[in-house]
């Protein structure tokens, strides 16, 4: 909503600009989202929580500045505000409480001088069939009207709050709501039948044309304003076309009422209305302000358009709304806020806030506290604490810990954790977390563990702690795949859980997941090594592999290896096991055919599990600087054909076993199938890098090292290409 600095000036010489009020405010939760205009035409694009309707409003905010800066609020007055207090000819008339027999109408009525003057005396009547829908209602005549255009003051304010001028009697009651807070309405009064107003629950088969010019059909359920005869108004929601202000209205009837929030709530709802008024009286509208808010209105239709107010105001109560006190400890206020506030800054925050303290006597620090009518947020001791925390300055509290016994233990495996996590981000994975539950199926597919069952689950699709990440992971690929994300990278950091006797075993798990887009793009066009055509599954498998690989890099090991022994959701052929010195860390490869479809995944997607719990057995790698060889390096190719079961795994192992010195590196170059090559092989183009750091190799040395790695070669089954 919007609010207006300027505006708020009215009630309360503030010592700030706006944009320090704006920053100021803010700070204690009435919330300014922005600024716009300059100078008196500064608007503030308020939030207010929907438990605040007492500062939907510029007095309200004023309300709320005027006890942040300790300074005085000034007082809404008019002429006939004042005559309300006085209780003169234009005041209001004694409120009048609900009568004994519970089932009985309340009525109340007021003598007005018929035609402003003449000895002819004609009541009118208020009357409230249904006291718990309206509590109060009150009313005053205006005779001898002239409706025109609002003044100056009074159109340019509401543009300000993007409300648009329609004639000096809608505009009073609109401004007034926009002031003060409290809705109102205005009748054309000789369009009233009977001369009396009933507060009442409509009647089957009954209508009223609303004054957007749509006629509804009213249910018994709906809370209305009628006349002797007809409807005239859905009640705290939108008046009646028929009796509506016009040119041609010379006297009017002010209504101003308190209507219960559930019944207005309903009415709107039902009839798909929301209105300026519905939004408040759905909140919470302020008892106490519906004379102050009648007399408002009549006196700005006064002094606009002339006339007088005729006779006093009727103001007919049906029941009392008073809060009951609350009781608040200073221990518990100090205990809560961890400060030692003194007993005379937290009486003097809540009386700034306009609530009253009455000690209690013979016990220690206690008040009871009367709340004002408008903070109908307040129902608890902690909602009263909460406004001395605001109040006192959220900032302005020390920054202390909570006083614990016992001993703070570090998680010993937060480095690893943290330095894996840096890895995965670092190679272009985007961290997702799932939840913890699964379903009977997704636990069954994916593990083979004793699995967790949970007491109470929310639903069948979550009736079990997860036993695997790989459900959750896939969930979030489809989620992603589906709403047009192709190139999708995402890891996972968590817990698993298996039934372990009569306790739950935890165990940390790693879960990465790439779809195949996502890896190709990565891809030089071409592919890496299968030349025999472009981004080849060999290329893409390689591709994730290398993921994995440079993380568990980052844990010191002497031998990493692969296998082809991974779990059945995998596809087989084209997934590994990973070990570090012969202990199985992680599997990886392309999710099974079938469990993609049945996820409906639109392309392949490969995952990753890594055994968290076991790598953290390593320590991490400890990075160690070695200079640059100042001697050239020597490479030598090798052209093989194997058996498509001799892997490069097994390549790689027959020539480390021989120990060279000085090779550096093996390198596969490029592998090739079809042509001259036997089904069941393929060709393999191997590259040895040689190099000293003490000195330049001989021809001699490098050809006797090329020839041990072609024996090599030859006794794992290979043949040598020419």
């Amino acid at each position: 909503m919007k609010i207006s600095p300027q505006w708020i000036r009215d009630f309360v010489d503030l010592p700030v600009d706006d944009r320090r009020l704006a920053e100021d405010l803010t700070s204690i939760g009435i919330a300014v989202e922005g600024i716009s205009g300059e100078g008196a035409n500064t608007v503030f694009e308020m939030e207010i929580g929907t438990n605040r309707p007492d500062a939907m409003n510029h007095y309200g905010v004023a309300r709320e500045a005027a006890a942040l800066y300790k300074i005085p609020l000034k007082p809404i007055e008019t002429s006939a505000a004042k005559a309300v207090k006085n209780g003169n000819r234009s005041g209001t008339a004694e409120a009048v409480p609900f009568p004994v027999e519970d089932n009985a109408a309340l009525k109340h009525s007021s003598t007005q001088n018929q035609n402003s003057g003449t000895a002819k005396a004609v009541p009118f009547q208020i009357q409230i069939d249904d006291r718990e829908g309206c509590a109060r209602y009150t009313a005053q005549i205006v005779r001898g009207v002239k409706i025109k255009s609002s003044p100056e003051k009074i159109a340019s304010r509401l543009a300000l709050v993007d409300q648009r001028a329609i004639n000096n009697a809608a505009d009073a009651s609109n401004y007034t709501l926009w002031e003060m807070g409290h809705p109102t309405h205005a009748f054309d009064l000789d369009l009233l039948q009977g001369g009396e107003i009933v507060v009442r629950r409509a009647r089957q088969g009954e209508t009223l044309k609303t004054l957007d010019g749509v006629d509804r059909k009213l249910s018994p359920e709906d809370l209305i304003i009628a006349d002797a005869n007809r409807p005239v108004a859905l009640a705290g929601v939108m008046g009646g076309f028929e009796t509506m202000i016009t040119e041609k209205t010379k006297n009017v009837l002010i209504e101003s009422a308190w209507f219960d929030p559930v019944a207005v709530r309903k009415t709107a709802k039902r009839h798909g209305l929301h209105t300026d008024a519905s939004h408040r009286f759905e909140r919470g509208a302020d008892y106490a302000a519906t004379p102050l808010a009648c007399a408002l209105v009549a006196q700005r239709i006064v002094d606009s358009g002339g006339g007088e107010l005729v006779g006093n105001q009727i103001d007919a109560v049906a029941h009392e709304l008073e809060q009951a006190p609350i009781q608040i400890r200073i221990s518990q206020v100090q205990r809560l806020l961890g400060a030692k506030l003194e007993i005379h800054e937290i009486v003097a925050i809540l009386k700034r806030l306009g609530f009253e303290l009455v000690p209690e006597p013979d016990s220690q620090p206690e008040f009871l506290v009367r709340i004002p009518s408008w903070r109908l947020d307040i129902e608890r001791e902690i909602d009263l604490i909460e406004e001395i925390a605001r109040l006192h300055g959220y900032n302005n509290f020390p920054n202390t810990l909570p006083a614990f016994a016992g001993a703070v233990v570090e998680d010993p495996n937060a480095a690893k954790q943290a330095k894996l996590r840096s890895s995965l981000l670092a190679l272009g994975y985007n961290e997702a977390v799932s939840l913890s539950f699964v379903s009977h199926e997704d636990a069954e597919a994916f593990s083979s563990t004793p699995l967790v069952e949970i007491a109470n689950p929310l639903s069948a699709e979550a009736s079990l702690m997860r036993s695997s990440l790989v459900p959750g992971m896939l969930d979030m690929l489809a989620y992603n795949l589906n709403r047009g994300t192709e190139n999708v990278r995402l890891f996972e950091i968590g817990d698993i859980y298996e039934a372990s006797g009569a306790t739950t075993a935890e165990h940390r798990r790693i879960c990465i997941a790439a779809t195949r887009s996502a890896l190709q793009h990565d891809l030089p066009q071409g592919g890496l090594l299968d030349k025999s055509k472009a981004t080849s599954d060999l290329d893409i498998f390689r591709s994730f592999k290398g993921d994995v690989t440079t993380l568990l890099g980052n844990f010191q090991h002497r031998a990493l290896s692969f296998d082809p022994e991974t779990a059945e959701y995998y596809q087989p052929g084209r997934s590994a096991r990973a070990l570090l010195d012969g202990e199985a860390v992680a599997q990886f490869g392309p999710i099974d055919s079938q469990i993609a479809a049945g996820r409906k995944l639109r392309q392949e997607v490969f995952i990753a599990e890594v055994f968290a719990d076991r790598l953290y057995h390593l320590p991490l790698r400890q990075l160690l600087y070695r200079p640059l060889a100042k001697f050239p390096a020597v490479e030598r190719d090798f052209s093989f054909v194997f058996r498509d079961e001799i892997t490069f795994d097994k390549i790689e192992a027959s020539i480390r076993a021989i120990r060279l010195p000085d090779l550096r590196s093996l390198t596969p170059v490029e592998i090739f199938r079809a042509g001259a090559v036997p089904a069941g092989s393929h060709s393999i183009l191997l590259r040895a890098k040689f190099q000293s750091l003490e000195r330049t190799l001989r021809e001699d040395e490098v050809n006797e090292w090329s020839a041990k790695i072609v024996n090599a070669l030859v006794e794992l089954g290979g043949t040598q290409r020419a």
